[in-house]
């Protein structure tokens, strides 16, 4: 019997990917020849680690799938769809959009999908040379932001749903923006494989991803359950609330509207220089 092959698959330590790959931590569904050991990082760390091919598989943010053609593809499952929300501007204290260009912010990391939508916000405000800003982890940003450091601070994972805990006020909600510019919901975070794994071994990536997704859609309670363990200052209903805003049926495959999404976002991108080449999107299908 020959070895087993080994996948390693990057992910973020959030409970929406916690419940997404359940099914494959846990060894809930057969894989077969495959082996799947999981790495647990921010998700500007993997953008930066898929830059240099180093994961067979990995989440990574739509924006940085556009510097990634060359050696990653696209899944068709495991995107993370902000359907009328997403990344969030908060400040400590209560301020317009308008007033942003004249404050420095803190940000998740500038491959991060966040970023680059704001960046499209600033330039629809006239003032895309006027983002001052400074890479702060994800999970930082509203402490440094509630301290003071920083007068705003572009948020993203769970403290979506509580930032308002911390005192700070909302600003801006980028998937609204975007929605209400585009009709488009805004394409947040996707799953890649590596293309030297060649088109069988993708193929059956591609499989057993989704199942896993649809085993945890199909025994919520057991893979919240799971997911919770990467709950940061969530209890179960909101860590259920959070999950369901980012796997749902989305995530089990983009669908013609969120295929449209990803291309419109990365045109929008590169047409306001911050994507230097056009992006052929390309799915494993």
């Amino acid at each position: 019997m020959a070895a087993p092959q080994l996948i390693r698959v990057g992910h973020s330590p959030d409970p929406d990917d916690a419940f997404m790959f359940h099914a494959l931590a846990n060894d809930k569904i057969p894989t077969g020849n495959l082996r799947f050991v999981h790495e647990l990082q921010d998700i500007e760390t993997l953008n930066r680690r898929a830059l240099n091919g180093e994961l067979e598989v990995t989440a990574v943010s739509i924006h940085a799938y556009a510097h990634l053609l060359d050696k990653y593809a696209l899944l068709p499952t495991g995107c993370s769809m902000g359907d009328r929300y997403g990344p969030m501007v908060v400040a400590r204290r209560p301020m317009a959009v308008a007033d942003l260009p004249g404050v420095k912010l803190a940000v998740p990391g500038t491959l991060t999908t966040a970023f680059l939508t704001l960046k499209l916000l600033f330039n629809d405000l006239g003032a895309g040379d006027r983002l001052a800003y400074e890479v702060v982890p994800f999970d930082e940003i509203i402490p440094a932001v509630q301290a003071g450091r920083y007068a705003a601070g572009l948020i993203i994972h769970e403290g979506q749903l509580t930032f308002r805990n911390q005192g700070l006020h909302l600003v801006t909600d980028l998937g609204v923006w975007w929605q209400e510019k585009t009709g488009l919901p805004l394409p947040l975070g996707g799953n890649v494989v590596r293309r030297d794994l060649g088109p069988d071994t993708i193929r059956e990536v591609s499989r057993l991803i989704k199942a896993s997704i649809r085993y945890a859609l199909e025994h919520r309670r057991e893979a919240l359950d799971h997911a919770l363990k990467y709950a940061r200052d969530m209890d179960v209903s909101l860590a259920d609330k959070f999950v369901g805003m980012y796997v749902n049926d989305w995530t089990l495959d983009y669908g013609e509207r969120g295929r449209a999404a990803v291309r419109a976002l990365l045109d929008a991108g590169h047409r306001a220089g911050v994507i230097p080449s056009a992006t052929a999107v390309e799915f494993v299908e």
